[in-house]
């Protein structure tokens, strides 16, 4: 599957950045493509700036409200990243249009934070920009949502949070849901820490868009994941997981055996693989609230068979209860079996109505506290009638 991947905001660019670094991957390793085009957009000078892997010219950097914001940012009012995407929604979609392959795209991937204030407005607007220029591709937003200490201290992030998702749910095909929370490193520098995080985010993607593009006939796999099957899997409110199991080098090198006291083994690698791609998934939730499943199994060809497929498939549909489950294999991987993992078109996400509860509660106190300054203010306006002025 090729992206088209459009980074908003600092978040959403430095995420994009990623993508761009793991392309160049699947270039350099397997010599295949799997992204079309990258583009950063954003309000804010030094964030684009900042970035390493998108090339910076002005067709892939995309600096936007430029004589509102002077090129320093919205101040994370994501009204205003909203209005400033409206009002300059037509040079992202001339960087979009300047795509030299773009017959090749099969989706478009929107990307960022629903805390701040470009990304978490504008992502909503250039989807809907997108979806009204190119109705017959798939749109699917990547939105990452705060920390924790973030949430407890800033009142405006919850309704940053809460405004952008409504707002993504409305017009995107499908929405990645990404929380910062569990990829956290304790005692880790900030900055290494969000470096790292940004790029276990995109790992899981890596196979899985692989799969559909791979070129060699030894690594094309006996079932294959490839656009048409990720395109029908993903729907409304989305989570992804990867898991990877280590396979003994003593095995490696000694090569398969037929021994039948070596297959409940393999088994259990590869459930536990499986086992883990559940437990990493990108937001807490229930599998069994998960309507669609697709899960890819990438191992070295020798692993791979029927009875590990079968137990793979059988531990996800044990949790997956409800979920109509698409599966693949892609015998590229040398020294371990992964797992990854998309559940989709999940029905109760208790993290997102948590956020909306508490949006709902922040707007009420926010009007009662405006209410009581404005009354204030007329108590002072009052009491200057009364007062000589020296003017």
């Amino acid at each position: 599957m090729k992206l088209l991947v459009i980074g908003c905001g600092q978040c959403g660019g430095r995420i994009a950045d990623e993508f761009a670094r793991l392309n160049g991957r699947a270039r350099g390793q397997r010599g295949i493509d799997i992204i079309s085009n990258i583009i950063a957009v954003n309000t804010d000078i030094a964030d684009l700036s900042g970035l390493s892997f998108i090339r910076p010219d002005q067709a892939h950097r995309v600096l936007i409200g430029a004589q509102k914001t002077g090129g320093h940012g919205v101040g994370k009012i994501n009204e205003l990243g909203a209005e400033i995407a409206r009002e300059d929604g037509d040079k992202v979609s001339e960087a979009v249009k300047n795509t030299k392959r773009f017959h090749e795209t099969d989706a478009f991937v929107v990307i960022a934070s629903a805390a701040g204030g470009t990304g978490s407005g504008a992502i909503s607007i250039l989807t809907q920009n997108l979806k009204e220029r190119y109705p017959e591709k798939p749109i699917y937003n990547v939105i990452v949502l705060p920390f924790r200490h973030e949430e407890k201290v800033e009142e405006r992030t919850i309704y940053n949070t809460a405004t952008c998702l409504k707002s993504a749910y409305l017009v995107a095909d499908a929405v990645f849901l990404i929380d910062n929370q569990r990829y956290i490193t304790k005692d880790a520098s900030l900055q290494h820490n969000l470096a790292k995080i940004n790029a276990r985010l995109v790992s899981p993607f890596y196979n899985l868009l692989c799969a559909g593009e791979e070129k060699k006939p030894k690594y094309i796999g006996a079932k294959i994941i490839d656009a048409g099957d990720i395109i029908q899997t993903l729907s409304g409110w989305t989570v992804i997981g990867h898991g990877r199991t280590q396979i003994p080098m003593l095995k490696l090198a000694f090569g398969g055996t037929s021994d039948f006291r070596k297959q409940p083994v393999e088994s259990r690698r590869g459930v536990q693989a499986m086992s883990d791609a559940i437990s990493d998934l990108s937001l807490k939730c229930r599998p069994s609230d998960a309507k669609r499943a697709l899960y890819l199994l990438s191992a070295p060809p020798d692993e791979l068979n029927m009875s590990l497929l079968n137990e793979i498939g059988g531990c996800l549909k044990r949790v997956a209860t409800e979920a109509i489950i698409r599966s693949g294999d892609y015998p590229r991987e040398k020294r371990a079996i992964e797992v990854t993992l998309i559940l989709s078109e999940l029905t109760n996400v208790g993290k997102v109505m948590e956020y909306f509860t508490r949006a709902i509660r922040y707007i009420s106190s926010y009007k009662t506290r405006w209410e009581g300054i404005e009354y204030e203010h007329r108590g002072i306006e009052d009491a200057f009638r009364d007062i000589p002025s020296l003017l």
